[in-house]
């Protein structure tokens, strides 16, 4: 329909467009439903692979009833992509979070990542990009109820914030986290729309969107690039995984099923069970980017200089390869710094390949299957296990952490002796599967098994609260994104770990993408400015030169800092604080120092409240949540209880740590605050 007709009755007109871009996907999904591949598959498991398939876009076409199809229109002054001729009309999109077309192809909801929805993002008053009218849609359960137009080139009509904008961005969290693209800001999509081939890192104060922009971009470039995505592959690196869980249901709800998530821990623990934990001093020493050398030296320390010559035997002819010989070629691996498992395949064959130049100058005339028998036979074997041994990761780390000689000469010049001392183990293990392996370790190990045979590389891995991650961490995330990109997301105010960065550029360097553009949000949409200008009191402290975000959103009596005069009274007015929080709607979080929660616990229980753990999806019936301040990162709630800041401070091994712990727990409430304390709040905040 041309761009200027309009219904008498514009609620009743979209309405009915609802109904039939329903009715649309609904058709589209039973048409891939009755899809019948008996007579298209040569086996069973071509077969297997096309149904797997087939599932994959059913569930991909599902309509969410209590998700808008789509969010907005946009009505074009000329039709897209022809020329702009006077008298033309233009053309009318609607978009939403997946493409839906009627029966005749023709589109009735376009993607939001198609370059023809850009301009609903990006256009303005001063830059309408063609567009004459932008509509956004307003919904209640999924009923679409309310609309609102901005006239972008009106000249009478002034610009003004979306009120429907503004009210989707404070509705009330129940359940996981949400997708954003009703709400995506101008400075956003920009970050989202960026190219496959190139990282971006993104540093984002709270409530500035970072990580829901960083699951946008995997939605985009798996739109954009999904040939290539969908056979290289795509990654979500979280904290934990009750982060995880919080945000899984953003990518399925945009019709992306196949992106991967997991942990730093997840994607290292392969070969080993985490059971044990590293003191602090020794984790930081561990997770030092130095610690890839230490490992490297260890490897390359199993290659021995030959001293005898090889003799081959074939029938009645004896083939010898000299020592000297063998020796250049040994040295010519190690100058290419291959991956010593890739060496210790290569030399046999170049030992063969001596041996066949010599059956060649006596006249014989070897082929290939001739070299490979050569380089199987016993006595090439022999020189290569014991000139290039091959070598086991984890036996190769157990060794460096409980033999105090062989750490000390491959860590000579690197690390101090205080430092060695540091990271070997306490109480020897008699075998890697005995060990008490920690985080840590599992990240020396996966470190060693790349320098043994390469790991696979990813099309693009997303890494979120990244500045929490160690060199050697980053290294290994790094490794999964070798050949591939990277959004990293994080906030360098919110780093609460001992080993956290302190710049991105540290980070980009040791991740391995040096040529990262960094971008910075600075516009705050969901913490509203009275919260964050309290949480802000904190960042001289924790991040000097840190510019503090700026929320958009005014939201006078957001804030409540309440003294308790008793410490004995300070569980019944933490439940007090939260029966008063219930009464609202959506989401609360009582956010607590991990040592307060079973305490917290048992005083909700006694008052007749359940509670959720960090990560379980609220419901209208359960909408409360216990969260100990180690788990809060990247959680969002309606309205956040905080529990005696100077607990969660002093729950950290040192004081920055603890005032950015603080920070964090400051910064999860979308709606309201309310800080309860009976011991004095730390100087920083209370100045």
């Amino acid at each position: 329909m041309p761009a200027h007709e309009e219904s008498s009755n514009p609620l009743v007109r979209e309405r009915a467009h609802l109904a039939a871009s329903r009715a649309a996907l609904r058709a589209m999904r039973e048409d891939v439903q009755s899809l019948d591949i008996r007579d298209v598959t040569a086996n069973w498991v071509n077969a297997a692979v096309l149904q797997a398939q087939i599932d994959d876009r059913i569930k991909a076409l599902a309509d969410l009833t209590h998700t808008p199809l789509f969010f907005g229109r946009l009505d074009y002054l000329h039709v897209v992509g022809a020329e702009k001729a006077e008298g033309s009309e233009g053309e009318q999109f609607y978009i939403g979070r997946r493409h839906v077309h009627d029966a005749h192809g023709d589109p009735m909801v376009i993607d939001w990542r198609a370059p023809v929805s850009q301009p609903f993002y990006q256009a303005s008053k001063n830059n309408p990009l063609d567009v004459d009218r932008r509509r956004r849609f307003g919904y209640t359960g999924g009923e679409l109820t309310a609309y609102e137009d901005e006239r972008l080139t009106d000249p009478a009509e002034e610009e003004q914030t979306s009120k429907l904008l503004q009210a989707e961005i404070e509705r009330p969290r129940v359940g996981p986290m949400r997708d954003i693209v009703a709400t995506i800001q101008p400075e956003q999509d920009e970050i989202v729309r960026s190219g496959l081939g190139g990282t971006v890192c993104v540093q984002g104060g709270p409530g500035t969107g970072k990580t829901a922009v960083g699951l946008h971009r995997v939605a985009f470039l798996l739109y954009a690039h999904r040939e290539r995505l969908a056979r290289t592959g795509t990654l979500v690196v979280g904290p934990n995984r009750s982060f995880l869980h919080y945000i899984e249901q953003v990518l399925p709800a945009l019709g992306e099923l196949e992106v991967k998530q997991a942990t730093v821990e997840d994607l290292v623990t392969a070969r080993v069970e985490v059971r044990g934990t590293d003191e602090a001093a020794a984790a930081v020493i561990k997770g030092d980017a130095r610690m890839a050398e230490v490992l490297r030296r260890a490897i390359r320390s199993h290659v021995t200089p030959p001293t005898e010559s090889v003799m081959v035997v074939r029938g009645s002819r004896r083939w010898r390869v000299p020592a000297y010989e063998i020796e250049e070629m040994v040295a010519e691996l190690l100058a290419r710094d291959m991956r010593y498992g890739a060496a210790h395949e290569a030399l046999p064959q170049r030992i063969a390949h001596a041996v066949l130049v010599r059956m060649e100058e006596a006249g014989e005339a070897p082929d290939d299957r001739v070299q490979n028998a050569v380089a199987r036979n016993p006595a090439v074997k022999a020189a290569v296990k014991a000139i290039w041994p091959a070598v086991d990761p984890e036996k190769l780390v157990l060794r460096l952490l409980t033999d105090a000689d062989f750490l000390a000469a491959h860590a000579a010049g690197t690390l101090t002796d205080e430092e060695q001392k540091r990271i070997l183990m306490e109480k020897p293990a008699r075998s890697v599967k005995s060990a008490r392996w920690t985080a840590a370790d599992a990240v020396l190990i996966d470190e060693a098994a790349d320098l043994v045979a390469r790991t696979h590389s990813l099309g693009h891995v997303v890494i979120d609260e990244a500045q929490d991650l160690s060199p050697m961490q980053y290294r290994a995330v790094g490794r999964r994104c070798s050949t591939g990109s990277a959004t990293v997301l994080g906030d360098l105010a919110q780093g609460t770990t001992p080993w956290s960065t302190q710049s991105w550029e540290q980070a980009l360097f040791h991740l391995g993408k040096t040529d990262a553009v960094v971008e910075e949000l600075t516009a705050g949409f969901r913490v509203p400015r009275e919260v964050i200008a309290y949480a802000s009191r904190l960042l001289p402290a924790i991040s000097p030169g840190l510019a503090p975000v700026k929320s958009v959103r005014e939201a006078p009596g957001s804030l409540a800092v309440r003294e308790v005069s008793d410490a004995g009274e300070l569980d019944a007015a933490v439940v007090a604080a939260c029966e008063e929080s219930l009464r609202h709607e959506g989401s609360i979080g009582l956010i607590a120092a991990d040592a307060r929660i079973p305490a917290l616990a048992a005083a909700l229980s006694g008052a007749g409240h359940s509670c959720l753990s960090p990560g379980e999806e609220t419901t209208a019936e359960s909408r409360l949540t216990l969260v100990p301040a180690s788990l809060a990162k990247g959680l969002e709630y309606d309205y956040v209880v905080l529990d005696e800041p100077a607990a969660v401070v002093d729950g950290e091994p040192d004081e920055r740590t603890g005032l950015r712990r603080l920070y964090v727990a400051l910064t999860r409430a979308v709606s309201g605050l309310v800080v309860l304390h009976a011991a004095p709040l730390p100087e920083q905040l209370a100045r």
